[in-house]
């Protein structure tokens, strides 16, 4: 009797560590991973670019919204600090001018289209701005009418993009590849066509991002 009571003890101990050691290993691998997420997104630093006035509200807020929830801090520029209003009445902060711009701060850039974009795709602030980013082999992107700037910059050549359907011929004097998608992806240079397409758009970043 006490011989098989011994027994059936030992049994019942060996299942009891097994089963506590199976937890103790599953919590472990559980604590480990959310210190990898954290850490993709830790120190991944974006410049978003608008125009003064009139710049795409829906394509500023979708970009801006996906980088921020992958925990990506957003800084923005335009041609002068202060308060920039979008087409439809949204008022953003501008916390830099791009003259005070500093290309190692950043991971990428990404030029927000509009109405406001539309006379300044061939300024020499923002073309100049764009090779800078695209020749320090960082994410350089820009929706709507706003890829006239790389192409301007001379960055689109032989190149996959995509822009604002009614801009079409002038992208292709830049020597890309038009496609008409609603966002393209060619390295590390992303486009995309219009508000439509800014949440992809801002997905597309944000995958790049956490491929580097």
């Amino acid at each position: 009797m006490y011989k098989s009571l011994m027994k059936s003890f030992k049994i019942i101990l060996v299942f009891f560590l097994v089963f506590a050691t199976l937890d103790l290993f599953g919590s472990g691998c559980k604590k480990e991973q959310a210190p990898q997420i954290k850490h993709m997104a830790e120190g991944k630093k974006f410049l978003l670019i608008i125009a003064p006035t009139d710049f795409q509200d829906k394509e500023y807020s979708d970009t801006r919204e996906a980088l921020e929830k992958a925990g990506v801090l957003v800084s923005v520029a335009s041609l002068k600090t202060g308060e920039a209003r979008g087409k439809f009445g949204k008022r953003v902060n501008v916390d830099l001018s791009v003259d005070d711009v500093k290309i190692e701060n950043y991971d990428g850039v990404a030029f927000i289209g509009g109405p406001g974009m539309v006379d300044l795709v061939s300024n020499p602030k923002f073309t100049d701005l764009a090779k800078k980013f695209y020749q320090s082999d960082k994410i350089t992107a820009a929706i709507c009418i706003a890829p006239l700037i790389l192409s301007n910059a001379g960055i689109l050549k032989e190149k996959k993009a995509t822009v604002w359907p009614s801009a079409e011929k002038e992208l292709k004097k830049g020597g890309c590849v038009y496609t008409g998608r609603p966002v393209e992806v060619d390295g590390k240079v992303i486009t995309g066509n219009g508000p439509d397409a800014a949440a992809e758009f801002g997905e597309k970043i944000v995958e790049m991002l956490f491929r580097e």
